[in-house]
C-alpha cells in the first residue's frame, strides 16, 4: 500500500467559511485541517463566487469549453485553524461566478464543467502534482472521468487517484442530452453504461462511475444506497461498485465548536461544569419570548424539505404541545412548511418559536440552551447536528437512518446505555411515543438525564479518527489506480 506522506487536493463547490449552504461545506472546511494534522500536504479548490472577497491574483490561463476558451483566474487564500494554513485556490470567472447565489442557475452544467477544466489545467501551472484528487459531489464528478479518459495518457496526470464522495445522493447534477456537447463528450457517451440516466446525463455518475473508489458520509448509508428505497435510481451502479464504496462517518470542529469558547453563546460550560448549561436555556427562552421554565425544551435547525420528517412533526404537533414541551425551530426552505411553522408559532406562543431563516448565532444558542434536539429525517446521509448538539450536552432524538443509526444508541434506562433516543419506523406516531419516553425521563429521573447529557459532553465525534479512515481510502484508491495504469501499460 501507498506509504508516507499524501499530496492531497480537495475539490469542493462549498468550503466553510467562505461558502456555504449545508454540511458538504463544512466538511470541506474541517477535513483538511484535520488531514494537516496528521501531516499531510492537502489543499483545496473551489470556485470564487461573488460573495468571496478575499484572494490574491497568482495566474490565469485559457480553459477550453464548448468551441470557444474562457478564462480560468486563479486567486490563492488560506484556510486557518489551530497550528495550521491551508492553501486554498480559487477558481475565478466573472462569467459563471459572480452571481448573487451559489446554485440555482440554468447553467449549472457549463459552470461546473469549467470549474472541474479550470481545476485539473492549473495543476501544472501550480506545480503541484497531487497523489490524489478527493471529489465531492456532482459539481466534481467531471474531474475523475476526465482524468481516465482526455488524461489517460498524459505523465502529468495519469497517475493522479481520485476518491469521490456522495454527500446526499439526492442531488445528482442530471442535465439535458445537449450537455454533452458542452461538457465536450461525443454521443458514444450517451449509454446506460456511461452517462446516460434516464434520457439525460449525470454528472455524479461520472464520478461514481470512473472515480477510483467512491465513499459516502456513513457506514449506514453506504449500504442503504444500495437498496431501491434510498438509492435515488443508482443502486444498481452502486450495487456493482460495491466493492470500491466505503462509508466513513463525518466528525465535527471541535476547535470550532466547542461551549467552552463558543462566543455566540450566552454563557460557556465545559462537562465538569455542566449546570451552567441552564442559564443557557434561561436566556434563550427570554429571547425567543417564551416562559422562563424548567418544562423541557426541544430545539430543532433544519432546511425546511421533506426529507428532514417535517411531515411527521406537522401531524403530531398539538400532541407534542400536550406534552407540556417548548419548541423552538430556526431554518428555511419550502414554503409551505415556513407558512406551517409561522402559523404554529401563532396558535402555541406560549410553547413556539419558530425563526425562518438563518442565523449562525442563533444556532449556537439553540445547540446549547436546548435539552433535546429532534432531527427525524425520511433520510440522513450522516447528519451533523446530532454530533453537534451532544457536543453541546443536548440530547438527540433522531430516526435511526443513515448516519443517524452510526451514532446515535438509542437510550435503556434500564441498562443505562446509549446517547440519545431513536426509533424506526416512519410514523408519526413512533416519533410522538420517542419524544413522550424522551420527556418522561427528563421529568422523572433527573439522574439519568444528567448522566445522559454528562456522556454526550465526553463522546467523541472530532475529525481525527474520521481523517485517519480518510488517509486509508486514498492510500487504497492510489494503489488502484497505479494496478490499473501499470496493467494498461503492460497491454500496450
Amino acid at each position: 500500500m501507498a506509504t508516507g506522506t499524501l499530496k492531497i487536493l480537495l475539490t469542493s463547490a462549498e468550503v466553510t467559511p467562505f461558502a456555504k449552504t449545508g454540511g458538504l461545506a463544512d466538511v470541506a472546511g474541517s477535513l483538511p485541517k484535520a488531514l494537516k494534522h496528521l501531516g499531510h500536504d492537502v489543499r483545496i479548490a473551489m470556485p470564487k463566487y461573488k460573495q468571496i472577497t478575499e484572494g490574491e491574483y497568482i495566474l490565469d490561463y485559457p480553459v477550453e469549453m464548448d468551441h470557444h476558451l474562457e478564462t480560468g483566474i486563479i486567486k490563492q487564500t488560506k484556510l486557518t485553524g489551530k497550528n495550521v494554513e491551508i492553501p486554498v485556490y480559487l477558481i475565478d470567472n466573472y462569467k459563471y461566478f459572480y452571481r448573487d447565489s451559489i446554485y440555482g442557475y440554468g447553467d449549472e452544467a457549463e459552470r461546473f464543467n469549467f470549474f472541474s477544466k479550470a481545476v485539473l489545467n492549473m495543476l501544472p501551472q501550480i506545480d503541484f502534482q497531487p497523489d490524489i484528487i478527493h471529489c465531492n459531489d456532482w459539481q466534481s464528478g467531471m474531474i475523475p472521468l476526465s482524468l481516465k479518459t482526455k488524461y489517460a495518457e498524459d505523465p502529468f496526470y495519469n497517475r493522479i487517484a481520485t476518491l469521490f464522495t456522495i454527500h446526499n445522493l439526492q442531488y445528482q447534477g442530471v442535465f439535458p442530452k445537449n450537455t454533452l456537447r458542452l461538457v465536450g463528450l461525443g454521443e458514444e457517451y450517451f449509454s446506460p453504461e456511461r452517462l446516460e440516466f434516464y434520457g439525460q446525463v449525470n454528472f455524479m455518475k461520472a464520478g461514481i462511475l470512473y472515480a477510483d473508489l467512491i465513499n459516502t458520509v456513513s457506514k449506514k448509508y453506504a449500504l442503504e444506497i444500495q437498496t431501491p428505497e434510498f438509492g435515488e435510481r443508482m443502486d444498481g451502479l452502486l450495487r456493482k461498485r460495491a466493492q470500491d464504496l466505503h462509508g466513513i462517518v463525518n466528525g465535527i470542529d471541535y476547535e470550532e465548536l466547542n461551549p467552552a469558547t463558543d462566543k455566540f453563546i450566552y454563557e460557556n460550560y465545559t462537562a465538569e461544569s455542566i449546570e451552567r448549561k441552564k442559564e443557557n436555556k434561561k436566556a434563550l427562552q427570554k429571547e425567543m419570548g417564551l416562559p422562563v421554565s424548567d418544562t423541557p425544551l426541544i430545539g430543532i435547525i433544519t432546511r425546511l424539505v421533506d426529507q428532514k420528517g417535517l411531515d411527521l412533526i406537522a401531524a403530531i404537533f398539538e400532541q407534542i404541545m400536550d406534552l407540556g414541551v417548548q419548541f423552538v425551530l430556526l431554518g428555511t426552505g419550502e414554503d409551505h412548511y415556513q407558512r406551517l411553522f409561522a402559523e404554529l408559532k401563532m396558535k402555541y406562543p406560549q410553547q413556539t418559536a419558530a425563526n425562518i431563516g438563518f442565523n449562525v448565532e442563533l444556532a449556537q444558542k439553540i445547540y446549547a440552551g436546548s435539552d433535546i434536539f429532534l432531527m427525524p429525517s425520511r433520510f440522513e446521509p450522516c447528519g451533523l447536528s446530532q454530533m453537534i448538539s451532544l457536543r453541546y450536552g443536548t440530547i438527540p432524538l433522531v430516526r435511526s437512518v443513515g448516519g443517524l443509526a452510526d451514532t446515535i444508541e438509542d437510550y435503556n434506562p434500564e441498562t443505562d446505555i446509549g446517547n440519545g433516543f431513536s426509533f424506526k419506523p416512519y410514523h408519526a406516531q413512533e416519533l410522538l411515543n420517542t419524544i413522550a419516553r424522551a420527556v418522561g425521563i427528563y421529568r422523572q429521573r433527573r439522574d439519568l438525564w444528567q448522566r445522559l447529557m454528562d456522556r454526550a459532553m465526553k463522546s467523541d465525534f472530532s475529525w481525527e479518527r474520521s481523517a485517519k479512515e480518510y488517509v486509508d481510502v486514498y492510500r487504497k484508491a492510489i494503489d488502484k489506480n497505479l494496478a490499473s495504469f501499470q496493467n494498461n501499460r503492460a497491454v500496450i
